[in-house]
């Protein structure tokens, strides 16, 4: 095994690809899904990086400093963006990349940073790609000045949560920018979640809504595969956060993405979605809470 030296590890996957699959078959899904990932092949050839794999809908690659990683990202996220609709679905990918010390062994590449990259690509959403603050650190100040701070969050096998950051690829035009940090924004958002009829609206005084079999909780769920406390969201500054802790696993849609099984672990809400406790949200007999930023 060659000694650690530092290289920024990129995580690319296509969104929609199971929709696809179910709308077009197997043959055609395949080719399409393939022909996204040539595209992103591509975008990290120009970059001079280098694909370690391909897992499935997904590549991972690596590059020599993090401008060359957050280039490719971007010449990803564009070129996807403007393919046609396939099958009236429209593919998208998700990215993430941070920058750290591997160990790389017959062309493949371990350590830290790879579980970190994994991670922070895990957290984006189709559309989106996610770095790390020491990566931010690690741009040139042209490339930095295009992230903006998104929250700290927890990463599986860290002690410490690590600053996750938002690289804004689109034209400024289409980019909701935020608030310099310390500033004021004029009204806190509002989560409106929903259930069986009643409404609960999170607004700045709410903290946590918890969700769960047991009539101790703010939102009871009488779902058999929920368990008695099975989760809850959270307000953290303007963001709001699902946190599973169940045994089952908590299923969270956010709007435009694909479902998402999250079991002892959390994902950040966007926009508005649904959330199925033990199943799927379209299973006919699952109980399903909905959500909406207002």
């Amino acid at each position: 095994m060659e000694p650690a030296r530092v290289l920024a590890v990129l995580f690319a996957d296509v969104s929609g690809s199971t929709s696809l699959y179910e709308t077009l078959g197997d043959r055609a899904a395949l080719a399409a899904v393939e022909s996204v990932l040539n595209l992103l092949k591509r975008a990290v050839a120009v970059q001079q990086g280098r694909v370690v794999k391909t897992i499935g809908d997904e590549v991972m690659a690596v590059f020599e400093s993090a401008d060359t990683a957050l280039q490719a990202a971007v010449d990803m996220q564009t070129q996807v963006s403007e393919l046609p609709t396939v099958g009236d679905v429209r593919l998208g990918i998700r990215v993430g990349f941070h920058a750290g010390p591997v160990l790389e062994e017959r062309g493949d590449v371990f350590g830290d940073a790879v579980n970190t990259a994994a991670r922070l690509a895990g957290l984006a959403n189709a559309g989106q790609i996610i770095t790390s603050g020491p990566t931010v650190d690690a741009l040139s100040p042209l490339l930095r000045d295009g992230t903006r701070d998104l929250d700290a969050l927890p990463v599986r096998g860290k002690h410490d949560e690590i600053r996750v950051f938002e690289v804004l690829w689109q034209d400024a035009g289409t980019i909701t920018f935020m608030a310099p940090r310390g500033a004021r924004s004029a009204a806190a958002p509002v989560l409106r979640i929903e259930h069986g009829g009643r409404v609960i609206r999170m607004e700045s005084g709410v903290g946590r809504i918890m969700f769960g079999r047991d009539e101790s909780n703010d939102l009871v769920i009488a779902d058999k595969m929920a368990s008695r406390v099975h989760g809850r969201i959270e307000r953290r500054r303007d963001k709001f956060y699902y946190v599973d802790l169940s045994s089952n696993g908590t299923y969270v849609t956010n709007d435009g993405d694909v479902e998402l099984l999250i079991r002892r672990d959390q994902l950040m809400l966007r926009g508005c979605g649904r959330i199925g406790f033990g199943h799927s949200s379209g299973d006919p007999d699952a109980e399903v809470v909905t959500f909406s930023c207002e």
